[in-house]
């Protein structure tokens, strides 16, 4: 539909993606409803698909960057039944559109909201944001390129080496 390589983004504070935060299908054979998510790779959405395409992109942040994004988390998480999927931002977004709505957003538009809230600068209102545009995040490292799937094997088999020493 976009035409890019990839059309979702979530957020994750463990390098091994243990946990990753979104707004996505609450059913994964159905695209709505659609809320706040935890997305666990093997399960759920995650898990219906065996080749998941993925980038995967670190930012540093402080300690109270951090501290903040839990605390962002915990409210979605504690209030996920009061928010829901911006669809009719879908479209604002293409037609490049600045619309906030207070309880509704895409995958993009919750990374960048999230991203402004612990204060990592944006080059744009977070509501413009697509997934595509954090393939280019200034100071965000690409440390993977590939299946999502495999690169959770990898992470899961490090931290079984990284405990038996």
């Amino acid at each position: 539909m976009t035409k890019k390589p990839f059309n979702h983004v979530s957020l994750s504070a463990d390098e091994s993606l243990s946990e990753m935060y979104s707004f996505c299908r609450t059913y994964r054979r159905f695209p709505l409803p659609a809320t706040f998510n935890k997305e666990t790779v093997g399960q759920g959405t995650l898990g219906c698909y065996g080749n998941i395409p993925c980038e995967i992109y670190k930012i540093q942040v402080t300690h109270e960057q951090k501290a903040e994004y839990e605390r962002i988390i915990r409210h979605f998480s504690d209030n996920r039944n009061v928010y829901s999927y911006n669809i009719l931002g879908l479209l604002a977004v293409y037609l490049d559109i600045e619309w906030k709505r207070k309880k509704n957003f895409l995958c993009s538009q919750f990374v960048a909201y999230t991203m402004d809230k612990i204060g990592i600068q944006l080059e744009k209102p977070f509501c413009l944001y697509k997934p595509d545009d954090f393939r280019s995040f200034p100071g965000a490292t690409l440390v993977y390129s590939g299946e999502l799937n495999s690169f959770y094997k990898i992470c899961k088999s490090d931290l079984v080496t990284k405990r038996s020493r």
